[in-house]
């Protein structure tokens, strides 16, 4: 059983396992709901007055400050980290360092958003990779390397986000500028062939969307083509399907690697799962004495529902998984 703490209340940093699915913020609200409530995070004298409150019909501000370092979107899962107080003050260093990722590529198709959530920009033949090709070309992304952000993002160019650009058929007043990030590894970690479940997404580009990528595209590249090349090989087996693993610094569009890759590999290619394995000391899988382990999301997801009852020693179970996983950042006891 955890160590509780000698000074409380707390500010501190810990990990969350992040399902696939929801926002990083909705996952962060339904955690705050059950932080404010916890004397682990907030002094008792100002539970008993928001208590009060709440009697009388009132609500007053939350007592405590939380937010996480780094949003994950709804496709992806893994490691978040949330910090809590004064926690929320070293949140910025998990933005910068270095970070763990596991990404399913899927070939024969690239989409707007580099992934399995958005529409299908354009199809492209893939019966030609294999992974003796791709184990190759993954040199190219390797060490450190300059990376463009995708056309479809929202950053912007002369006041105008990327994406305007793309949908309206605006030709690209200049390149995209690159970006200078640094590839620690990236491995091949299980090749699927066309032994996977995995589908192209549904909704399609038209052709009039089409024109208009195109259009923004040749501002900067002449003679830039956005177009079907369907694998002529009828009646072939799924796409090729491959798991990549990689350490990457602060920064770095795993989408666009795959992206990328699959413009490398003579194809096309998106991302149809991701996973943050680690984010700085916080991981899925602790290796080193100074690594944290994260709490699963189904510890505050079965609280937010029903927060059970407590301990002999007044604590729930959420609070001693989060006790057994927190890096204090104020309190006497830093030994925990």
């Amino acid at each position: 059983m955890p160590k509780v703490p000698s000074t409380l209340p707390l500010s501190a940093l810990f990990g969350v396992i992040k399902p696939s699915g929801p926002t990083s913020m909705s996952v962060v609200e339904d955690i705050k709901r059950l932080v404010a409530k916890s004397r682990l995070f907030v002094e008792e004298s100002k539970l008993k007055e928001e208590s009060g409150k709440k009697k009388k019909g009132r609500r007053g501000r939350s007592a405590v400050k939380i937010g996480q370092g780094g949003t994950l979107d709804p496709l992806a899962d893994g490691v978040l980290v949330v910090g809590v107080g004064k926690g929320t003050k070293r949140l910025g260093e998990f933005l910068d360092c270095v970070k763990e990722y596991r990404t399913t590529c899927l070939l024969g198709c690239e989409t707007d958003s580099y992934d399995s959530e958005g529409a299908q920009v354009r199809v492209a033949p893939w019966l030609h990779v294999t992974r003796e090709k791709v184990e190759a070309t993954l040199d190219q992304f390797r060490g450190e390397i300059m990376q463009a952000p995708p056309i479809f993002s929202a950053l912007k160019m002369d006041g105008k986000p990327l994406y305007e650009y793309a949908r309206n058929g605006i030709p690209l007043p200049r390149p995209i500028e690159k970006r200078k990030v640094t590839v620690h590894s990236l491995e091949i970690t299980d090749w699927k062939g066309s032994d996977h479940a995995f589908r192209f997404p549904e909704k399609k580009f038209t052709e009039e969307q089409k024109k208009a990528v195109e259009k923004a595209l040749q501002g900067v590249q002449d003679g830039a083509t956005v177009k079907d090349e369907p694998e002529a090989q009828e009646g072939a087996a799924e796409p090729t399907a491959f798991v990549l693993s990689m350490k990457v610094s602060g920064g770095t569009y795993v989408r666009s690697i795959v992206h990328d890759l699959g413009h490398a590999l003579g194809s096309a290619a998106h991302v149809v799962t991701l996973t943050r394995a680690r984010q700085s000391r916080f991981a899925l899988e602790p290796i080193e004495d100074t690594d944290r382990a994260c709490v699963p999301w189904e510890i505050f997801k079965k609280a937010t529902e029903d927060e059970g009852e407590a301990d002999d020693e007044g604590w729930r179970e959420w609070e001693r998984e989060v006790m057994d996983k927190l890096e204090i950042v104020e309190g006497k006891n830093n030994e925990h």
